[in-house]
């Protein structure tokens, strides 16, 4: 297909469209609205069979979808910030009842106070429930991050829900260049959706979503722990088999000018472009620097992580949500990574871009600046006026 002037949103309803599920139940939310409006559209001219199911909540959308997929309906949905939260009580059910929901999120501060621009405390407040989740960088990855969703969660060996995670606002609504799919080449790289244990079916009948007692309960979050496990090699593949199709690379920890660098820095979705930016103006001026961003956030891709931060000097950790009362938690897991290695880098994290505060190429520059001269603190908020 040719290319596309297309906002990530669109982008993302863009892919829908071309899976064509089963069932999509959602509630509007800035800046996340338009990727079910404009798929509301394609159901409303013909262009896809999916049941569209307009719900009265975010919890009522994630508790339909989540029956929806236990039924054998491949199932997608979309929410951001106070939606998210909204669905939080569904949030680890849908995952304990191994039912592989399609969520595309668009990253946005969570309230209080109100705020509707783009920071990561949504996505890190729902990390350990058991979602897999993956990030974007810009809007082909948006697009194509949504694609390759199904695959991975789908799978037998994970049968796990995803969220694909985009940055509000930043992402959602700026208008880029993308070069989407052919739909045939889509659906057949996506393919059927073919339950592991669908809740109707008669003839092998199970049951989902009953009391757990002790035993039991340990057993089957120790089940999703592995399932976890599988996904790390199971997301590999997916990249793989996508690059076949579309010529586009990705990886489960994604290097850039990393190879020599001796000092990195870590960050998560869009701004890992400014700060590739960052890293080429330094290299200009003879600095061994790179950016390392990890696609595949949960699960947490630590052996990937290692490969890329082995060796540094100095690794700066860049937090997109505010941790009050503790580190970030992307700093968190990075140092989980080192802990055992033999000179392991030195680790700083850098909070910053807190309800959608700018953060500037200047800024980043500033991080690197600060580990090279030994100026760096462990714990630091960015573009504070104290």
């Amino acid at each position: 297909m040719a290319d596309l002037a297309i906002n990530g949103d669109s982008a993302v309803a863009l892919a829908w469209k071309q899976i064509d599920p089963d069932v999509c139940a959602a509630y509007p939310i800035t800046p996340q609205t338009i990727i079910v409006e404009r798929f509301s559209d394609y159901v409303a001219d013909g262009e896809v069979n999916t049941n569209f199911v307009c719900v009265e909540s975010e919890h009522s959308a994630l508790t339909l979808c989540t029956a929806s997929s236990s039924a054998g309906a491949r199932t997608f949905t979309a929410t951001a910030s106070q939606g998210l939260a909204y669905m939080w009580e569904m949030l680890p059910i849908t995952s304990a009842m191994r039912t592989p929901v399609i969520m595309a999120v668009a990253n946005r501060a969570l309230s209080g106070p109100i705020n509707i621009n783009n920071d990561h405390s949504d996505a890190m407040a729902a990390r350990d429930c058991g979602w897999i989740m993956i990030f974007a960088e810009n809007v082909q990855e948006a697009y194509d991050n949504a694609v390759m969703a199904p695959r991975i969660a789908e799978h037998h060996d994970v049968q796990l829900p995803i969220m694909t995670n985009i940055d509000g606002f930043i992402l959602t609504h700026a208008v880029e260049r993308m070069t989407p799919l052919d739909a045939t080449a889509v659906k057949k790289f996506v393919g059927d959706f073919k339950p592991l244990y669908p809740l109707l079916d008669w003839k092998n009948p199970v049951t989902h979503g009953v009391m757990d007692g002790p035993e039991y309960y340990y057993k089957h979050k120790y089940q999703m722990v592995e399932a976890m496990e599988q996904a790390i090699k199971v997301t590999e593949k997916v990249f793989k088999d996508f690059k076949k199709i579309s010529g586009r690379e990705y990886h489960l920890v994604e290097e850039y000018r990393c190879d020599d660098a001796e000092y990195v820095a870590v960050v998560l979705g869009s701004s890992y472009g400014t700060m590739k930016s960052v890293v080429d103006e330094l290299r200009a001026e003879g600095k061994k620097v790179g950016a390392v961003m990890p696609r595949l956030y949960r699960p947490w891709p630590d052996e990937h992580m290692a490969a890329a931060l082995g060796g540094k000097k100095g690794v700066a950790v860049l937090d997109k949500h505010a941790p009050i009362g503790a580190y970030g938690a992307l700093f968190s897991d990075v140092c989980t990574t080192l802990i055992d290695m033999k000179n392991a880098p030195a680790v700083y994290n850098y909070i910053y871009g807190l309800g959608g505060k700018d953060a500037k190429a200047s800024d980043f520059r500033t991080i690197f600046e600060d580990m090279m001269s030994g100026k760096a603190a462990k714990y630091n908020f960015m573009g504070v006026d104290e």
